[in-house]
């Protein structure tokens, strides 16, 4: 059975989704996967545009919630919808990776921010996985 790696789960006020990952750096990018495809936005067909992000953070959990952020922020700020995604590093405390996208349509969601709301990521048998709440 293929188990998709992200999938919108209910959430009382906000929105979320509940990410799978091999490994912590699939684990990002499938939470980076996630919260672009939230968003609901068009990726145009010319201009990619790449990014190289560099975070430390305290721990694995606040790190997740700061790239997220990052490329919330990225994406809100330059009008991009990200689908490329290349962990040069990571680490449970940092991160570096080069990100792409190209120019996008308008947002069908908003999302205002990443939140902490029971964060955790688990180590499972078949790698990691966590609950992102988004707040909107």
């Amino acid at each position: 059975m293929n188990v998709p790696y992200y999938e919108e789960v209910e959430h009382t006020a906000d929105c979320a989704i509940h990410v799978r990952g091999t490994d912590l750096a699939s684990l990002f990018v499938n939470a980076a996967r996630g919260m672009m495809s939230l968003i609901g936005a068009k990726a145009g067909e010319d201009g990619t545009r790449s990014y190289v992000i560099h975070l430390r953070s305290f721990d694995a959990e606040s790190l997740l919630v700061d790239w997220l952020s990052e490329l919330l922020y990225l994406s809100d700020r330059d009008g991009v919808l990200f689908d490329g995604f290349e962990i040069r590093r990571l680490e449970p405390n940092e991160i570096e990776a080069i990100v792409t996208g190209k120019p996008a349509s308008e947002p069908e969601m908003h999302i205002k921010a990443v939140t902490f709301h029971n964060l955790e990521i688990k180590q499972t048998d078949g790698g990691y996985e966590a609950t992102v709440v988004f707040d909107v």
